[in-house]
């Protein structure tokens, strides 16, 4: 799908609407027209059953464009280009740069659609939109416009990363936190929220060039067996629950409420990339080669983050 650019060169997040939505809604708005058409024709020619053919012929012509071509300019002007049937299809008229349309552009839309899709029952119109890279019909293409769709659904991640389970939070207690920069734990933080989404060798490369960076400027190493994940996870957990006492310490201070028992947190399902460290019997995994990454440092005394790893805007 192409993007949306605006004069600005600033890309806009609209996602065209294609055939099927936009038919439904063509559909929805054509029996409403229609049924308003025939009615108020009914009552005009029974009101006017004693003029002339000319004069009846007339009054069915000004009934035509006033309904038939009338009706939907008006309401995609004063709505914003939004129709009873772009409503309910979840969708919205407008100009090629995002904006909102006027007159002009619902006049040339609603002049040509009569042509495209009322005179030639839509086949025109459908051929045009199946063509088109963005699903546009002749009236668009002339008038300048897109029909985006308004209704999107929005997918969104975690606020912050999972907690890590008991064993692994209890391994930090005693991990000097405080010379960490903020951006290392900013990339840290993104890294755990997306490492479900990671490929396995990027994942683990990122994750043992981040975990190099928190230990040098900890000044620690890594509990026996346990993974750089894990590791990531535990370091983050442990900031998260001291910011959060001195938070509360400092509230108490200014105040004295009345003491609320705490409830015991919920235990947080198995995750496969924090299982918990082998047997001493057993033998420690290797930690994976850096030749996925571009960190060329010499590991000596604490450095800035070096990982490369760049949240996604």
């Amino acid at each position: 799908m192409k993007q949306l650019v605006t004069g600005d060169a600033v890309v806009l997040g609209l996602r065209p609407a294609r055939l099927p939505s936009r038919a439904l809604a063509v559909c929805l708005d054509l029996v409403l027209v229609w049924v308003i058409y025939i009615a108020l024709t009914l009552a005009l020619l029974t009101a006017v059953s004693s003029l002339d053919v000319a004069a009846l012929a007339a009054v069915q012509v000004g009934l035509f464009l006033l309904v038939l071509v009338g009706v939907p300019i008006a309401v995609e002007t004063l709505t914003g280009g939004r129709s009873v049937g772009k409503i309910a299809a979840g969708l919205r008229v407008v100009r090629d740069d995002g904006g909102p349309i006027r007159f002009r552009h619902a006049l040339v839309r609603g002049a040509l659609g009569v042509v495209e899709i009322q005179l030639l029952f839509g086949l025109v119109a459908c051929v045009a939109s199946l063509v088109s890279e963005r699903g546009r019909r002749l009236g668009d293409v002339f008038a300048g416009t897109l029909v985006v769709r308004e209704r999107v659904p929005s997918v969104e991640g975690p606020a912050v990363p999972p907690p890590p389970p008991q064993w692994l939070s209890a391994q930090f207690a005693e991990v000097d936190l405080s010379r960490v920069p903020d951006s290392l734990w900013f990339a840290v933080r993104q890294f755990l929220l997306r490492v479900e989404q990671l490929d396995p060798a990027v994942r683990r490369s990122l994750a043992e060039r981040l975990a190099d960076d928190v230990r040098d400027w900890t000044g620690g190493s890594s509990p026996q067996g346990m993974s750089a994940v894990g590791y990531l996870a535990g370091v983050v957990a442990e900031r998260r629950e001291r910011e959060a006492r001195r938070v509360f310490a400092g509230s108490e201070g200014m105040s004295s409420p009345s003491p609320v028992p705490s409830s015991p947190s919920p235990p947080s399902p198995p995750s496969p990339l924090l299982s918990p460290p082998p047997s001493p019997s057993s033998t420690p995994p290797v930690a994976g080669g850096d030749d996925d990454g571009d960190y060329d440092g010499d590991g000596d005394g604490p450095r800035p983050s070096t990982s490369g790893f760049v949240p996604p805007s």
